[in-house]
């Protein structure tokens, strides 16, 4: 048996602590949801959907999941301005993962 000795690793080299990376933050995980939930969603269909969350939080989260590559921005040169939102195929690639934690959730919700 070959076991791992943790004096030897470090928790900042593993995928585990790359992808938290990305989807670490209060809405994160919540709009990956959202948009996985309903692929193209306005700014202010978000906002109603989630609540919660403020229209400045909502803005610097947007941009920093765009920043990821997991968020695609989608502005339309019009008045009243028009942006939608949808996931990139790398932001695609978490919803097997988004998928289990809402079976996860509905399994084991009490």
């Amino acid at each position: 048996m070959n076991q791992r000795c943790i004096a030897k690793e470090c928790l900042n080299t593993t995928g585990f602590s790359y992808t938290l990376a990305l989807i670490n933050g209060k809405y994160k995980m919540t709009i990956l949801y959202t948009l996985m939930a309903f692929k193209v969603v306005r700014f202010n269909e978000m906002k109603k959907y989630i609540g919660s969350i403020s229209y400045k939080t909502l803005s610097s989260t947007l941009k920093e999941l765009e920043a990821d590559g997991l968020v695609h921005r989608q502005e339309y040169p019009q008045i009243p301005p028009k942006v939608e939102y949808s996931l990139t195929p790398r932001g695609k690639s978490l919803i097997p993962i988004l998928d289990m934690m809402c079976e996860w959730g509905d399994n084991n919700r009490i």
